[in-house]
This record gives C-alpha cells, structure tokens and sequence, in this order.
C-alpha cells in the first residue's frame, strides 16, 4: 500500500518548487490554500474537476491581489499546483474554458445546463460533462473551492445578481439541489468567502495607504536632502569667493 502523503511533504515540495521567501502578509492564506488543496488531494473521494480548478485559480488571484515581488506571484501558484501532484497550466486553462463558456449565458441558461446535467440527456461542452458528472456520482467530494468555482460562473455571468442575498441564497439552493449537494453547506461556505474578500479588500486599502504614506515621506525627505545639499554647495562656494577675495 502506498503511503499516504502528509502535510508535511506537501509543504516541503511547495518550498522546493518556490524556493523564494513568501511574503508575511499573505503567507497564511498561502499555506492554508495548500494545506486545503493537499487534503483534498489525499481523500479517496476527491477527483479534480474544472470547476475546482476555477474556484483555486480564483482564490489565488482574488487573495493574492497586490503581492510583491509581483513577479513571484506565478512561481507560488505553480508550486501550490506542483505539490499536490497537478499542473498550473492546466488549472488556468480549465478555469478560462469554464470562463469562456457561460459569457454568452444568462443564469437561466446555467439553472437550465445544472438541471439537464441531473439526468441522463445528453449534451456538450466541458462545463455539461463536469456537472453531469458531478450529479451522477454519489461519492462526490464536495470542497469549498468547488463553491467557489460555481460562484464565479455566476458572477462571470450577472455580477450584480449575487450582491442580493436573496436571490444568491435561491440561485445557489437550486444548484445544490440539482447537485446533490448541502445547500447549507454550500450557502455557508459562500458567505465565508464573501465576508474574506471584504477584509481583504479592506486590508489591501490600508496597505494601500500606508505605502502611499512612505512614498510621501520618502519623498520629502529626498527633497529636504537635495535642499541641504543645495544650501552646503552655496555656502561653500560664497565662502571660496570670499577667500578669493
């Protein structure tokens, strides 16, 4: 029997993979999306999908916004997808084909796709065979990331449509009904996730200001610099005249 992996090797691949050093401010939600996508890699149920590919790529752009070095930011995904045993191009280009199918369909077209994918009519494209799939299998393992994939179809479709709870609570009941899936569970999950884009964003504006401040400072003091310089270069030079003199 093969063992099974921990946490612990997850994290050292990730490490070997993105040997730079992770940024304070976001490594927490760094480690805890690896150690999410890690445990799902490990349970004997979990089988990736493009809509769990989407919700991963979101999260990671969606947290990660404003990181520096800017240009890490492709490393550390690549390194989250390569611990786990998966392929960050191929997340990307799951989650952008899913993107790219539901712009041209309204969120009745999307209740009409999650209802037909519940029985045995057929149909096409990618985001058909994933929740057809996804309805027909009970062993189905249901993640948060999942949720979030599904959010972002629907934002992608009708941003404005999730802002009212009501009718995201209704929108979403019905997927997971369609599903088979927790409604609770996944209305639950949704609302976390709303509520940590809140204080991200939140954070990111703080940050944002508190940079602001220093560039400022930074500045001013450059400034205040040039002018001591400029004063000591004149003074010298009246008191060379001077002595010329």
């Amino acid at each position: 029997m093969d063992k099974v992996r921990t946490v612990s090797d997850t994290k050292r691949d990730f490490y070997t993979h993105h040997t730079r050093p992770i940024n304070s401010i976001y490594r927490r939600f760094i480690e805890e999306l690896l150690v999410e996508m890690h445990l799902l890699s490990v349970n004997v149920d979990f089988r990736y999908d493009p809509i769990y590919a989407l919700g991963v790529v979101t999260s990671f752009e969606r947290f990660i916004q404003g990181y520096r070095p800017q240009e890490d930011k492709a490393s550390i995904f690549s390194a989250l997808c390569q611990s786990v045993g998966g392929n960050a191009e191929q997340y990307r280009h799951d989650a952008q084909t899913l993107l790219t199918q539901v712009k041209e369909m309204s969120v009745s077209d999307l209740m009409g796709t999650t209802k037909a994918a519940s029985s045995d009519a057929p149909g096409d494209g990618i985001l058909y065979g994933t929740l057809q799939a996804i309805a027909q299998n009970s062993q189905f393992k249901y993640s948060r990331l999942f949720a979030v994939g599904l959010y972002t179809l629907v934002m992608e479709i009708d941003a404005d449509l999730v802002k009212n709870q009501e009718q995201r609570n209704e929108i979403f009941g019905k997927i997971a009904e369609d599903l088979h899936l927790s409604p609770e569970k996944l209305q639950k999950d949704l609302d976390l996730y709303r509520s940590n884009l809140d204080k991200m964003e939140q954070l990111l504006a703080v940050l944002e200001d508190t940079l602001e401040a220093e560039r400022k400072k930074r500045d001013k003091q450059n400034k205040q610099q040039q002018t001591n310089q400029s004063e000591e270069t004149s003074t010298n030079d009246s008191e060379e005249t001077s002595d010329n003199s």
